[in-house]
């Protein structure tokens, strides 16, 4: 576990997740659905089952390849960051990043830190030499700091989210890690 203090001066835990988190998860990701159209799903549309994402959970833990790390403030959760490799030996060394950060907590430095403890823990876990992540190419604050983190593009995906009757490009982008 470690904590921070956001700008705003208030302190985040940041900890890997335990199934016992299951539940407060999927509520988050059905609350941030809702606050953001920039996600790949919206309000209330997280519907896996408390006990499989439970199991998701458990496997993110065993996997040498994959985490799940929660930011928490005041006991609650305010963003979740993933890394996920598949078990298979040709691309087990590609890890896709996801993070999500309840509106309340945006711009106040969560995104940066909760990317920076992601690639840290993909320099030292011993399997990930690549970790791409997806974004709305209109997304640009959030492309700008995966630049700024060292991410670059490698492709776009065009008219790939249906949102409110408009389509959306999405840009693939990816980070090539120096191993410590």
């Amino acid at each position: 576990m470690k904590s921070f203090i956001l700008k705003n001066g208030e302190e985040v835990l940041i900890r890997e997740a335990i199934p016992a988190d299951a539940q407060q998860m999927i509520n988050f990701y059905n609350v941030v659905g809702g606050e953001t159209d920039f996600l790949s799903f919206g309000k209330n549309e997280f519907t896996i089952d408390v006990a499989d994402f439970q199991t998701s959970i458990q496997k993110a833990q065993q996997l040498q390849g994959s985490v799940m790390y929660l930011a928490i403030a005041n006991g609650d959760i305010i963003s979740i960051a993933t890394v996920d490799s598949p078990l298979k030996k040709r691309v087990k060394h590609v890890g896709t990043l996801g993070i999500v950060i309840s509106e309340t907590y945006t711009g106040l430095g969560l995104g940066k830190k909760m990317m920076q403890e992601l690639i840290e823990w993909a320099q030292t876990n011993g399997v990930t030499e690549k970790i791409t992540l997806l974004t709305r190419e209109d997304n640009k604050v959030a492309i700008q700091l995966y630049k700024k983190l060292g991410f670059e593009t490698e492709g776009i995906l065009k008219k790939d989210s249906l949102i409110n009757d408009t389509y959306y490009n999405t840009l693939s982008m990816a980070l090539f890690l120096q191993k410590n």
